[in-house]
């Protein structure tokens, strides 16, 4: 499948904005069974100032500043990707086995090899999920036993995450702390994706939040409108021996065609899609468009 995909974020000031200065993570990854075609990024007004560069993760960042007077900023994404779960697949067979249970992994990451050891900084606490709670890990407990595999255990946690939570696009933002999540047991999918990574680093194993897109279906008959699809957010665990696994708890599937991968980080504060910081004062409004399809031929 080769997707064509437009990610637009438009703020609106009260005021004026003398100078802003941004971050933006939106070109998609590419690896084995995803290939970047193409990618430009349009920003309106002109940025004086533009440079794009590789992160610690491995994700591409491009700074840029705006140094003129301006009401409204406006960020455009525009790539192709071509997305190929099946040639990915193929390769997994080749990397091991991915059904070793909790026990050996836990052993397994007391090597020191490079592989093992940078898988491990995902088990550290990062800036929104750490101090990780009794209740959380309790939680994790009932799926993740040692002598069970860790492939299968994460499969289940991702779909209690979906059976037992609701998705409420109301209920949380950014800073809302993922004890609050726990407790009333609903958010979004960047809530469900860090609420599992907590699950999974609670029993000892290096797990990694991923942002990108997953396009979204129209009803049979219907056409797709503009702007349906949007950022989504899952986890990934780090299997020893075989590698990065990943698993979408808000539609509970194995991330397969659908999915585009932009970025992994330890938790959305490494990987938002766009920040920033301005001279100006009054109130903002931000508006944020996707839409994902198959590209025309």
């Amino acid at each position: 499948m080769i997707f064509s995909i437009i990610h637009t974020t438009s703020y609106k000031y009260d005021n004026n904005v003398t100078y802003c200065h941004n971050l933006a993570i939106l070109k998609p990854k590419d690896f084995i069974g995803q290939k970047l075609l193409s990618y430009e990024l349009e920003i309106t007004p002109k940025p004086s100032f533009l440079n794009e560069n590789i992160d610690f993760f491995g994700n591409t960042v491009t700074h840029f500043s705006i140094d003129k007077q301006h009401k409204e900023l406006i960020v455009t994404a525009k790539s192709n990707v071509e997305r190929s779960f099946e040639i990915q697949e193929k390769n997994e067979h080749l990397k091991g086995d991915k059904n070793i249970t909790l026990e050996k992994a836990i052993e397994k990451l007391s090597s020191f090899s490079s592989e093992i050891i940078d898988a491990k900084q995902f088990l550290l606490d990062s800036p929104f999920i750490n101090k990780i709670s009794s209740s959380i890990k309790e939680y994790a407990e009932v799926s993740f036993k040692k002598e069970r595999s860790v492939f299968e255990a994460s499969k289940e946690l991702m779909k209690r995450i979906f059976t037992d939570f609701k998705f409420d696009a109301t209920f949380s933002t950014i800073a809302t702390p993922i004890e609050e999540v726990m407790k009333e047991k609903k958010g979004v999918c960047q809530d469900f994706a860090q609420v599992a990574i907590a699950c999974v680093r609670s029993m000892g194993l290096p797990a990694r939040y991923v942002s990108g897109y997953i396009e979204t279906l129209p009803p049979p008959g219907k056409e797709k409108l503009v702007g349906t699809d949007a950022s989504h957010a899952w986890f990934s665990v780090f299997i020893p021996g075989f590698g990065w696994v990943d698993f979408d708890p808000t539609n509970n599937q194995i991330p397969k065609n659908q999915h585009i991968t932009v970025a992994f980080g330890r938790d959305y504060y490494d990987v938002p899609p766009l920040k920033g910081v301005i001279y100006g004062s009054g109130n903002s409004i931000m508006k944020v468009s996707v839409d994902i399809r198959p590209a025309k031929d």
